[in-house]
């Protein structure tokens, strides 16, 4: 409950403190964002799966973007069932604008937090996830 919680509640903070700023940004839209700047023109499906994300969401996600002008879909020259996704120009520039705000989000929300606990709170959840994969993935 309490990382749930948690989440939720900093999703809300991180679009209002976009909207701060004039961009209308959800942590998702940012997210995609995020992967395609760091490699553009990845394959839909892939976007998916690196994002954890269902193929449905992420389309719907996608077309949401589309529309708002900061990505765009060219279907594979060697397979026209694959759409591959690239950042508009317009993609390009709220991501680098959003840089400075992130650095801000993430310096409020760790305030008064010290290095110790984040790397401990990391440990933590790192171990719980390796508990997760033993037993969801032992033959």
């Amino acid at each position: 409950p309490f990382l749930g919680r948690t989440a939720k509640f900093m999703s809300f903070y991180f679009i209002d403190s976009f909207k701060e700023y004039g961009f209308s940004l959800s942590k998702e839209q940012w997210l995609v964002l995020k992967k395609l700047s760091d490699k553009d023109g990845q394959i839909q499906n892939d976007l998916a799966f690196i994002t954890d994300r269902s193929k449905t969401s992420l389309t719907r996600l996608i077309n949401t973007m589309e529309k708002k002008g900061l990505v765009y879909r060219m279907v594979s020259k060697t397979d026209k069932r694959v759409n591959h996704i690239y950042l508009s120009e317009l993609g390009k520039m709220k991501y680098l604008k959003s840089q400075p705000i992130l650095k801000k989000i993430k310096s409020e929300l760790l305030e008064n937090i010290s290095k110790k606990d984040i790397e401990n709170t990391k440990k933590v959840l790192d171990q719980v996830l390796n508990n997760i994969n033993k037993k969801t993935t032992t033959p």
